[in-house]
């Protein structure tokens, strides 16, 4: 899994000092180019990009996966354990709501993962997750 290009990816916020106080402040990706309408960061290596779309923001549909109500559209990253632990830590900190609180999910099966949901303070669901084995990511 290692050389895997770096995605992109464009989501809707309703405030830029928000997006930079949350991804810059809270989770630590450094910020690149920016105007008055958007701002992109370096998510561990990858290129997110906060455009300002108030009226692109809406309720998150959500549907029930090992006992949890996950929010359909979300986007996240697969951390080591060590790490995922690390921002768990730092998260819970500094507050945080969570809508599924960091627990492990499938435990003793297939795809065994620590997972936890939170929203952005624009209403962005995101998820990290980790497993003891990265193997295990698409594992049926």
């Amino acid at each position: 899994m290692s050389d895997l290009p770096p995605f992109h990816l464009a989501f809707p916020v309703t405030s830029l000092a928000k997006a930079r106080a949350f991804y810059g402040g809270l989770l630590g990706c450094p910020e690149g180019r920016s105007s008055a309408d958007w701002v992109d960061f370096d998510f561990h290596g990858h290129q997110i990009v906060a455009h300002l779309a108030p009226q692109e923001l809406r309720a998150v549909a959500a549907h029930e996966v090992d006992g949890d109500a996950v929010p359909v559209r979300h986007f996240g990253l697969v951390l080591t354990m060590g790490d995922w632990q690390a921002l768990a830590d730092r998260l819970r900190a500094a507050g945080t709501r969570f809508v599924i609180e960091p627990h492990v999910r499938f435990a003793g099966q297939p795809g065994e993962q620590a997972t936890m949901f939170l929203h952005d303070p624009c209403g962005n669901a995101l998820e990290f997750k980790a497993f003891a084995d990265r193997a295990q990511l698409f594992a049926r």
